[in-house]
């Protein structure tokens, strides 16, 4: 079908989902974008967030922590650090990341600060998201 493509959904644990699509939105480092087929390749870094994918059955949501997304015309993988099915287990589970990025966060010098301080930001947006 010219209007799916290939997605694949991979963390260091397991693989969460596989198969075809109509688009994935992605919360890229540089900004949020949407995957769909016949996409011009690109590999992007990820950062804390809703990553959602559009399918033949409706929508699934998934929280990714951070990682990478390789977009191809074809097909778009996402190797993300952590991954979850939106949910209260996701909730669950990214709590102590947020708890622990803000702790890390206090005590960095300036230079590690705003970063660490803009991904808790990020995780705390994708906690309150899976609300």
């Amino acid at each position: 079908m010219a209007d799916m493509m290939q997605f694949d959904l991979v963390s260091p644990e397991r693989k969460l989902t596989s198969g075809q699509v109509r688009a994935v939105q992605i919360p890229a480092a540089d900004g949020d974008l949407t995957a769909m087929p016949d996409h011009a390749p690109l590999i992007t870094t990820l950062r804390p967030g809703m990553l959602v994918v559009e399918g033949p059955d409706g929508d699934k949501r998934f929280a990714v922590t951070g990682g990478f997304a390789e977009i191809s015309p074809k097909a778009t993988t996402v190797l993300a650090e952590r991954a979850y099915p939106a949910g209260a287990e996701a909730q669950a589970a990214l709590q102590p990341l947020l708890d622990d990025l803000r702790t890390k966060a206090e005590a960095a010098s300036m230079d590690e600060k705003d970063a660490l301080t803009k991904s808790a930001d990020d995780l705390a947006r994708t906690i309150a998201a899976l609300a």
